[in-house]
């Protein structure tokens, strides 16, 4: 079927990435160097969609100014979530609007175009949804379908922790208008109204909701050393990002770039460093004398001191390391609100604006929260709140 309109649904904040969103939403967090929701603008435009509606909620002006009303020729409107009530209820938000069959993309999500395709070129009018499926052998975290032989979805479990054979919920959806009738009702868990929720409805109701499987990646960033893992995946990926280094970054002669790399305009890398391999460079990023950065995610206008080590690091916007602070990577444990990851490969990370001043040595998945400063010399380890000063 040719569909070339889509919804994005992209008004939830991504908590389990703070500090990151503290100041914007997870959908403008970088996979590589550009944002998240512009990788799902470009897999939907690539796959020939023309018109996209945005749902947007937290941090709304972060979305709206950086994309404005069209992208790459696609126009763009806006439906604002004002409360965050669930994927359901940001797709109703959509109803008074949307007219015959669309595409669904969660905007934190990023996928491969070809499974865009796939889920287009599968649905047809007598299917009331089609979901994109992924062949996983790990879906407890996410959405597990089982599938009958016809094609048709039977069962649709969140987190699953049986040992039936799952497919992987890949969060790419088409679907008719009447899928909204399923979407009011009946009443949602947790005050939430949650759009697998809706497909169950309409599963429960002997609606025909099929699935399609397809080889192209998924990957969903929902901890902070994902992002390191997203930026891998890109840079390794033939539908992902080229390894680059823009025509605008100053690279000196003695400094040693590993690809795969992506640095951008206006970067600086000075002499003796070595950046590289699985670095993303925000613009306007400086790596200074004989720093090493590697397998890292540095945001824009950030200043990396002379000497300095950066391994398994995610940085937010305007944050200063100083001189030969060292980031020795991961594994690491790391407190995500009440819980606590144990071995995950974060080394650190420092969040918008985090300033240190240098001789900073940072255990593995410490986390350091926005307008942080660190005196030079300290040695520090867990969780560092925002606007916290470190002696």
């Amino acid at each position: 079927m040719e569909i070339r309109s889509a919804v994005v649904l992209a008004a939830g904040e991504g908590a389990r990435l703070r500090p990151l969103t503290e100041h914007r939403p997870k959908p403008m967090l970088p996979a590589a160097t550009k944002p998240i929701l512009e990788h799902v603008f470009d897999a939907l435009v690539d796959a020939g969609i023309t018109e996209i509606t945005v749902v947007v909620g937290y941090g709304r002006t972060h979305v709206q100014s950086h994309f404005g009303s069209t992208y790459r020729d696609a126009s763009i409107d806006y439906v604002v979530q004002d409360k965050q009530l669930g994927s359901g209820h940001a797709l109703l938000e959509t109803e008074s609007i949307v007219s015959g069959p669309q595409l669904i993309l969660n905007g934190d999500q990023l996928v491969e175009r070809g499974v865009i395709e796939d889920v287009r070129e599968a649905h047809d009018s007598e299917a009331v949804a089609t979901l994109g499926l992924v062949r996983d052998a790990d879906v407890a975290n996410y959405g597990g379908v089982i599938l009958a032989d016809d094609g048709r979805i039977t069962e649709i479990v969140e987190r699953p922790h049986d040992d039936r054979s799952y497919h992987l919920n890949a969060g790419v959806y088409a679907f008719e208008p009447e899928l909204f009738e399923y979407l009011h009702g009946p009443e949602p868990q947790f005050n939430e109204y949650s759009l697998v929720d809706g497909i169950t409805n309409a599963i429960d109701a002997d609606e025909i909701v099929r699935g399609v499987n397809s080889d192209g990646f998924w990957i969903d960033a929902t901890y902070p050393w994902d992002l390191l893992e997203v930026t891998e995946t890109l840079l390794e990926s033939a539908d992902g990002v080229e390894s680059t280094v823009s025509a605008d970054a100053r690279i000196h002669d003695s400094a040693t770039v590993v690809e795969p790399v992506v640095i951008s305009a206006d970067c600086v890398v000075g002499p003796g460093s070595v950046v590289g391999p699985n670095v993303a460079l925000g613009e306007n990023a400086t790596v200074g004398t004989n720093a090493v950065v590697e397998n890292s995610v540095v945001d824009v206008d950030a200043r990396i001191g002379s000497n300095a080590t950066l391994i398994d690091c995610v940085t937010g916007r305007r944050v200063r390391i100083g001189a030969g602070s060292t980031i020795v990577g991961g594994p690491g444990d790391v407190r995500v609100g009440d819980r606590v990851h144990e071995n995950e490969r974060l080394g650190a990370l420092l969040a918008d604006r985090v300033r240190d001043e240098g001789g900073v040595t940072y255990a593995p998945g410490t986390i350091v929260g926005s307008d942080a400063v660190i005196a030079a010399g300290a040695s520090v380890r867990g969780t560092i709140g925002s606007e916290t000063e470190v002696q």
